[in-house]
């Protein structure tokens, strides 16, 4: 496990680094890729053994017989979550984007509203819009640097058409690990008004020291009956181009609701993705703790320096690898601080608005990358902004 090896990603048709001249007009052959949310570091030796042997078989045909991934599934949950899952409970999709689509479609209507609380992940907002759904923008209340959700302020802004919930739990891009009191203000708050709950936990196994994340169904049991909870291996192990995601859901008239989208879409993963994840599962488990190790040392780096120029104010993240950094104490426009950090610095990142409401004054950070990289675009940064030092 060597995360300070420096692999070139550049013409590999990485969406990280061969876009990002076009996307951001910063150019690989001299900028640092920090935005998409995968990571530059391999995945655990299990991940590529379990490749390499699929490609020394030789055959790529379907995959049958899934109860061995299954139980990797269910076996990992328990021991690192203490969260009971069956087999039969678990729906493997297309990612964990394909996941929120088919819920969407699965437990709201065309015309209905999704309450999301932003800023958050962009695809869900994306995917909603697509599906002829609208979205209630319910902001978190930013208490100096600790997101926190405001249910009497999110009464007020109900119109009668809200029909489901999506949260993202650890969150991106804030970094919060929700609580027990929050969760359960939050399953009230769907009881109340008759919400499906998707609580997508696609970052649930990276969340640093002092945290702890609470699966769902444990934190609340009672809504079991509400709940679709979404996990993936993809964001843990770095294999995000694998494409497999986990819909999982305990409620059984939930579930054949949910089966027959599945059925009617004709959504199936592919056989590459569920070899990775069983590998990624069971043999896993000592590079992920190294990788969080790591990536503590790259978040101390990165908010010392960050922290260090007037004006700028590095979130401090419970959990993810995705710095979310706030430049309002510029007192510039977006426009600057934003030309600042990828004209000048030459620092691929994304845009706080895409976000959605609360994002404005925001640039969000990928720091799991080699450490020499987060080093590197901290002393971009300093100079980039050196006139307010």
């Amino acid at each position: 496990m060597n995360f300070d090896e420096i692999i070139d990603r550049r013409g590999t048709h990485s969406n990280k680094w061969d876009s990002m001249e076009r996307l951001f007009g910063v150019s690989p052959d001299d900028g640092l890729s920090m935005w998409v949310a995968d990571m530059d570091f391999k995945p655990p030796q299990s991940v590529l053994d379990a490749i390499t042997k699929m490609t020394d078989h030789g055959i790529m045909g379907y995959y049958g017989e899934e109860g061995d991934y299954l139980n990797a599934i269910c076996s990992w949950m328990k021991r690192r979550h203490n969260w009971h899952v069956e087999p039969d409970w678990i729906f493997s999709t297309h990612g964990l984007v394909n996941g929120t689509g088919l819920c969407v479609q699965t437990f709201t209507d065309p015309g209905d509203s999704i309450i999301l609380f932003t800023p958050v992940y962009h695809a869900f907002a994306r995917v909603i819009a697509a599906a002829g759904r609208t979205v209630n923008e319910c902001v978190l209340k930013n208490n100096d640097g600790r997101y926190e959700m405001d249910f009497d302020a999110y009464e007020q802004q109900l119109t009668g058409k809200e029909k489901m919930v999506i949260l993202c739990s650890p969150h991106n891009p804030n970094g919060r690990v929700w609580t027990q009191s929050e969760l359960q203000q939050l399953a009230d708050f769907c009881v109340k008004h008759d919400l499906i709950l998707v609580s997508d936990e696609i970052h649930h196994d990276l969340v640093f020291s002092g945290n702890k994340h609470i699966p769902m169904p444990n934190a609340v049991p009672e809504i079991i009956d509400r709940l679709v909870m979404m996990t993936a291996t993809t964001k843990t192990f770095n294999i995000a181009g694998s494409h497999i995601g986990n819909v999982i859901i305990q409620d059984p008239d939930l579930r054949a609701k949910f089966a027959q989208t599945m059925g009617a879409t004709g959504t199936s993963p592919n056989s590459f993705g569920l070899f990775m994840a069983e590998a990624a599962y069971n043999g896993g488990e000592e590079w992920l703790d190294a990788l969080i190790e790591y990536l503590e040392g790259n978040k101390r780096i990165f908010d010392e320096g960050v922290n260090a120029i007037p004006g700028l104010k590095s979130i401090n993240l419970e959990a993810t690898y995705l710095a979310w950094v706030d430049f309002s104490g510029t007192g510039m426009s977006r426009q600057e601080f934003t030309n600042r950090v990828m004209k000048e610095a030459k620092i691929a990142v994304n845009s706080g608005p895409t976000f959605g409401s609360g994002g404005d004054d925001f640039l969000r950070f990928n720091i799991a990358c080699p450490r020499s990289m987060v080093e590197e675009a901290v002393t971009r940064l300093q100079k980039a902004f050196s006139d307010l030092q």
